[in-house]
């Protein structure tokens, strides 16, 4: 063998190596911490609730999660500081950025940073994403007898939809955003989205009932905007012949979540190491299970592909193509929401 490729060989096998103690050494710090406090990262949502046992019984650490949305994660971190009950929290693609520029995060790359996208991750690893959703509209077959495959068919229609906190939560937000292209707007451009809204409430068929798996099974909602691996894992929960899942025909966005880690957390080391974990072909496998597209191209097995909806489906979905007006525009939505669409709740 050449003497260069020698060299080479040896490079790689000491850089291996390093990358393995660095790695021990963080997951001895994390077992020492032995618990792990998280945000929005229940469960039943993307399979995390097989990560944590993964957690629990390779690593020795525990995790505690706490239910709320991508903004009071942030809103929490900030509040708190030093005094700090938070360690990480899975935030949409929109607030993540938010999150660093409000200087509450703390960076980490974690070993595999090279095979992450360019666009899913923060330069200084101050966020990166684990998986991608694509917005989907999850229909109750019982009380909805012609189902509206679009968001315009869904505006011609009698039927209530469910869509959740706007402007607090990702899944709602991007609810907007997708209803803005379907109706010819954009990041930049939501009024579209929001005059669909609008017109949806002023019929009192916008429902403020949340799409809750509770709520979903309740028979309380009739059409409801969802990420598509939500859809699809509360369909199968419930009854899979109850409901018709379905990404609208004529626009949705594909957006993700991405791990923040606390700038105070208690537990820095679990928090790092959690995120090592997620982006492992392991981890990013429990969020496949879970329906979620993994951030990483790794191999899926044939059984998860199959529960999948199928590729045509997304032929009108796309990426956010402008994240810094799509940010902007979130600053807004807020008021937006209130002075055009919950007004016609009073």
């Amino acid at each position: 063998m050449p003497l260069r490729n020698w060299f080479l060989l040896w490079l790689l096998l000491f850089c291996c190596g390093c990358a393995q103690a660095a790695f021990e050494q963080l997951s001895q710090l994390a077992r020492k911490e032995g618990v792990l406090m998280t945000a929005t990262m229940p469960d039943d949502w993307a399979n995390w609730g097989q990560t944590w046992r993964d957690m629990k019984s390779l690593f020795g650490v525990t995790c505690r999660d706490t239910d709320m949305s991508s903004a009071e994660v942030i809103y929490k971190i900030k509040a708190e500081k030093k005094h700090s009950t938070l360690d990480m929290g899975d935030s949409g693609y929109e607030f993540a950025g938010l999150a660093k520029a409000q200087k509450v995060t703390l960076p980490h790359k974690t070993e595999n940073w090279e095979d992450i996208p360019e666009w899913a991750k923060d330069p200084e690893g101050h966020w990166v994403l684990s998986y991608t959703g694509t917005m989907a509209f999850i229909v109750n077959r019982e009380k909805v007898k012609k189902i509206p495959r679009s968001w315009s068919e869904l505006l011609k229609s009698p039927y209530k939809l469910s869509v959740g906190p706007v402007g607090i939560g990702s899944q709602p937000t991007n609810a907007v955003l997708s209803a803005a292209i379907a109706m010819g707007g954009s990041e930049r451009n939501l009024m579209p989205g929001i005059k669909l809204f609008a017109q949806l409430a002023k019929e009192k068929r916008l429902s403020m009932v949340s799409p809750t798996l509770s709520n979903i099974e309740r028979g309380e909602i009739e059409v409801a905007t969802l990420w598509d691996f939500n859809a699809l894992n509360y369909r199968s929960r419930i009854n899979a012949e109850r409901f018709a899942v379905f990404i609208p025909s004529d626009g949705a966005i594909t957006s993700g979540y991405s791990t923040i880690i606390n700038k105070w957390a208690r537990h820095p080391n679990a928090a790092r190491l959690a995120r090592e974990y997620i982006l492992s072909d392991s981890g990013q496998l429990n969020l496949a299970r879970g329906l979620a597209r993994p951030i990483r191209d790794i191999d899926i097995p044939e059984k998860i592909r199959s529960e999948l909806l199928p590729d045509e489906q997304y032929k009108n979905a796309r990426r956010i193509s402008n994240i810094k007006e799509w940010r902007r525009s979130i600053r807004e939505l807020s008021y937006m929401w209130q002075e055009h669409v919950l007004v016609h709740f009073n």
